[in-house]
């Protein structure tokens, strides 16, 4: 699929394909690549995990493994390369360990343009809804000193609030509920291509960014109704694309 990357003619289609109008009133936002340049260190760390395992696979892979959660990226992993499912405690005991390995890398930065986007859904009245498969609680612990009042502890959906991580839409259409949104009044922002699964399957009009090296193409592939090259470019044409008139 072609990559749409005219917010406008993204919102034409989005409106067309579901018979509604779109008025955006909460955000629902991706954590790791989104909010943090976080995926090159979870890749080490699950890289490094896997070949202990004796899975080798290339670093660039774990990025398209990003939203399931811990246990399910274990499972997966193990039923693919090992033919088997893991158990209840390889999945508990590797997904500590692969926290420990995140956990040993030097400290992550907030995303280039974060700050600027979630200030551009405050000032429009856009409620922000964090939405991750992580449970990752050395980064989330982070988030009230980045992004100071962006999220409070009542608008988090982790991996411990889901039974079904991404590419499930469980995640955003709990985000949904708690925003008491409905799929036409919400935003979705990810950065890989399980995320926009998710993001597409619960009806939201689901923006994409390239942040890593995942390509466009495998993004629009996903489903991502409009795929942008960073997040600084949506922080930049968000006022336009939130605006009454857009």
């Amino acid at each position: 699929m072609t990559p749409c990357t005219d917010y406008k003619a993204a919102i034409r289609a989005y409106t067309e394909a579901t018979g509604k109008e779109w008025h955006p009133r909460a955000a629902l936002i991706d954590m790791d690549g989104t909010l943090y340049d976080s995926m090159p260190n979870h890749a080490r760390a699950w890289q490094r995990l896997m070949r202990e395992q004796g899975i080798d696979l290339s670093y660039e892979e774990f990025f398209l493994h990003e939203g399931r959660t811990g246990a399910a990226t274990i499972d997966c992993l193990f039923r693919r390369e090992l033919g088997r499912p893991a158990t209840e405690d390889e999945k508990r005991d590797l997904y500590h360990l692969k926290t420990i390995y995140f956990q040993e890398q030097p400290p992550v930065d907030p995303m280039p343009g974060a700050e600027q986007m979630l200030c551009e859904l405050e000032a429009a009245g856009i409620r922000r809804i964090l939405v991750t498969g992580s449970g990752q609680s050395s980064l989330i612990s982070r988030l009230s000193t980045d992004y100071p009042g962006a999220f409070s502890d009542d608008d988090r959906i982790t991996s411990r609030n889901v039974s079904h991580g991404k590419p499930h839409p469980e995640p955003y259409l709990k985000a949904m509920e708690l925003a008491r949104t409905e799929p036409w009044e919400s935003i979705v922002i990810e950065n890989a291509p399980l995320g926009v699964e998710s993001g597409v399957k619960s009806g939201a009009f689901t923006i994409a960014l390239t942040t890593g090296p995942i390509p466009q193409k495998t993004l629009a592939d996903a489903g991502a109704h409009l795929v942008l090259p960073s997040m600084l470019a949506l922080a930049d044409i968000l006022p336009e694309l939130l605006s009454p008139n857009h």
